[in-house]
């Protein structure tokens, strides 16, 4: 099919090198620093209680969640949840991936405007990333009912426009998170280099699923103009 040519190979393998190459360095990363103990001995679960009731966040709990990786603060419900290697970890590591999502929990209380936009538009997202392939597909194989191929952009569009209003968003995170850890006695500062490592390669992942976001979206467009 002419969808499937040299174009859409090059872009595979840029999506998977990209991708791989993202989720090997933050693992690396963060189990570098998680043979680090955090100077002041605080698990990542007492390091995020500490900064929340700091920050007058005392009503929001810390909960584990399984899985590696998997720390995320949720909005809708205001509940933090910290992966089995962070919540009851003290180390370098743990203390910034849980300073890390107490910064999206102090977004939330303060209404960042950015962190509001990208809440707001989450059913959108949802929607288009679920209906964008189904079009895009049917647009392809039916050249008779090309307007779903530009449909489906359209709809493939709002997760792109998500993807890149999730980079301000974790980039302030983390900015908060490293204050917040050497404002609260969580760590003295040459221990910070190694929370800024762990962050910096969190920030990595977001930027790269926005730029394949944006290859993939060009390529549809391509694909458009010449159908």
């Amino acid at each position: 099919m002419d969808y499937m040519n040299s174009q859409w190979l090059l872009l595979m393998i840029v999506t998977v090198a990209l991708g791989g190459l993202t989720q090997a360095y933050i693992r690396f990363t963060f189990r570098k620093w998680s043979h680090v103990p955090v100077a002041s001995g605080l698990s990542g679960a007492q390091v995020a209680r500490r900064i929340l009731d700091a920050n007058g966040l005392a009503a929001v709990p810390v909960n584990p969640v399984t899985g590696t990786l998997t720390d995320h603060y949720d909005p809708r419900s205001r509940q933090l949840a910290l992966s089995e290697g962070v919540y009851g970890a003290a180390t370098v590591a743990a203390a910034g991936v849980a300073a890390h999502e107490v910064g999206h929990a102090i977004q939330d209380e303060q209404e960042y405007v950015w962190g509001n936009i990208r809440t707001a538009i989450v059913p959108v997202v949802n929607f288009g990333s679920s209906a964008a392939g189904i079009l895009i597909l049917m647009g392809l194989v039916m050249p008779a009912f090309a307007g779903l191929l530009w449909l489906g952009i359209l709809a493939y569009s709002a997760a792109v426009i998500f993807q890149i209003i999730t980079l301000p968003v974790e980039f302030n995170a983390s900015r908060r998170a490293l204050v917040t850890l050497e404002m609260n006695g969580v760590m003295p500062p040459d221990q910070l280099a190694g929370a800024r490592q762990v962050l910096t390669a969190a920030a990595l992942t977001y930027v790269a699923a926005a730029l394949i976001s944006l290859l993939n979206l060009f390529y549809y467009l391509g694909l458009a103009r010449r159908s």
